[in-house]
């Protein structure tokens, strides 16, 4: 019998490393996460961060607001509209970017620390299919849905 198998009986949710892969402990349950797994997660939310964080960059230099000297410009009213409406584009597109941003920022830390797949809200295993379609997820589906509301 494993070490790691007989420490796996003391109610614990803290990680313990074994080898090549990740022990999760719940009551009497283990989980295991294999560094294979991991490394390849890992590594597409690397790149999806290193995208959103380009993206947000680009959507930056594409807000009117950005050159102050346009704000002593006496501009017509439909120039001045349009200026609007573009910064209200931007500042919109920009936040859903820096909530995306944090999300992943937020998982990555997950997988170093041992906690990813693991609501940050309730403690339970956040199910695979939502894991697989949203990477970043670090809430379960019942956890995420009570935040919405």
């Amino acid at each position: 019998m494993k070490k790691t198998a007989k420490i796996a009986h003391k109610k614990s949710n803290k990680p313990a490393m074994s080898g090549a892969s990740m022990v999760m402990k719940f009551g009497k349950g283990v989980v295991m996460f294999p560094k294979k797994l991991l490394e390849p997660v890992s590594f597409f939310l690397q790149e999806r961060l290193s995208k959103l964080e380009k993206t947000r960059k680009e959507i930056s230099k594409e807000d009117p607001f950005k050159d102050l000297s346009r704000v002593n410009n006496n501009a017509s009213p439909d120039t001045d509209a349009e200026e609007q409406f573009g910064h209200a584009k931007t500042s919109a597109i920009k936040e859903q970017l820096d909530r995306k941003i944090i999300q992943t920022r937020k998982a990555l830390t997950m997988i170093k620390i041992g906690k990813y797949g693991i609501c940050e809200d309730c403690g339970k295993m956040i199910d695979t299919d939502r894991l697989m379609i949203y990477p970043e997820a670090t809430l379960c589906a019942k956890d995420q849905a009570k935040r919405e509301k």
